[in-house]
């Protein structure tokens, strides 16, 4: 990995910011009310609701950084850990959704001190874990909601499109997932054998050289875990649903202040759909296409347009600026550091 200047750092970071603040902007003025400032009330329960916010976010952080600690088994102090974890968060900020933060992570853990290899074969089994939360969780709530209340009633094209980008995304994870878990816990030798042959073919030869770089990460990985514990698993298993649920809370948590006769089920459940299909934004973090989702996905719950700009606004501080901020601070010990290497 090159090394990177201020320079760099700073103007990853303005490119999101810019495109989301410019959404924000043209949301403000298309759609915002200025009396809505009014209607807002802070007694309490609001104050309560927003301590909750904080305590979720936290979780968020503290279900990651609880992850690298146990999957390291122990090599990564909790402190060291959270770094990690911040880090990977600011990556996920800065980069588009397709690349993220765990993409990095691989170098995060070096310049902690894990070996390359090693830290290869954690990161793929940290990505493993991700996907095995959403596959998993999805048919849970396809179960306990109709689609009508995830995907709003009626023939309204937005949600309609947001359906089918969720569905096409989910087909993709099972796919992927279901590669991880033959490739890593069930037949390694013959999925490595198996996709080196498939990507032979020669309107597949010029990906075999990553496919073939994949698949010696996947037999490591395969390794590696062997001989993990099943309360291991459920203890780094247990860890991403505690990430992943504080997450999708924040939201929760929000409308339970400002707007407390939605569902908290549902209000849950979209959050799932919105991660999933952010999984596929193009922008850094989601800059823009996240402000835009929530206020068309959240609408008809919450009725005020107004209000939905300021739920998504808070939304968006405590899940994505908060990271932003938090990286600008930790990237010159990473990044322009005298000892690292390219």
């Amino acid at each position: 990995m090159a090394l990177a200047t201020k320079k760099d750092v700073w103007l990853k970071v303005a490119v999101p910011v810019v495109i989301g603040l410019a959404v924000v902007a043209y949301l403000f003025v298309s759609e915002f009310d200025a009396a809505a400032l009014a209607r807002l009330t802070f007694d309490w329960h609001t104050c309560g609701a927003i301590a909750l916010c904080l305590l979720f976010v936290a979780g968020r952080d503290f279900g990651l950084t609880w992850r690298f600690h146990t999957i390291t088994d122990g090599s990564l102090t909790w402190r060291r850990a959270l770094r990690v974890d911040l880090m990977c968060a600011f990556t996920s900020a800065i980069t588009p959704s397709a690349v993220g933060g765990s993409a990095f992570a691989i170098f995060y853990l070096n310049r902690e001190g894990i070996a390359v290899g090693r830290a290869t074969v954690l990161t793929l089994t940290t990505l493993f874990l991700d996907e095995l939360f959403f596959v998993i969780f999805c048919p849970l709530l396809v179960l306990l909601m109709p689609d009508a209340g995830l995907f709003g009633e009626g023939s309204n094209p937005v949600m309609a499109g947001i359906q089918t980008v969720f569905w096409l995304v989910y087909a993709g994870i099972v796919i992927w997932t279901a590669i991880l878990f033959v490739g890593i816990l069930l037949k390694p030798l013959w999925t490595h054998r198996m996709l080196l042959a498939l990507f032979s073919l020669r309107w597949l030869r010029r990906w075999r050289g990553n496919i073939e770089r994949m698949t010696d990460n996947m037999l490591a990985t395969s390794d590696w875990v062997k001989g993990r514990s099943r309360r291991w698993w459920l203890k780094v298993f247990g860890a991403t649903t505690v990430s992943w649920a504080s997450r999708y809370l924040v939201v929760n948590a929000l409308f339970a202040g400002f707007v407390p006769t939605a569902s908290a089920l549902l209000v849950f459940g979209r959050q799932f759909i919105v991660w999933v299909v952010l999984m596929v934004s193009p922008t850094p973090g989601g800059s823009g296409i996240s402000e835009w989702l929530f206020t068309t996905y959240y609408g008809d719950l919450i009725g005020d347009m107004s209000m939905v700009l300021i739920i998504a606004m808070v939304w968006r501080l405590l899940t994505y600026y908060l990271y932003l901020v938090t990286g600008v601070c930790l990237a010159p010990s990473y990044f322009t550091s005298k000892n690292t290497k390219k």
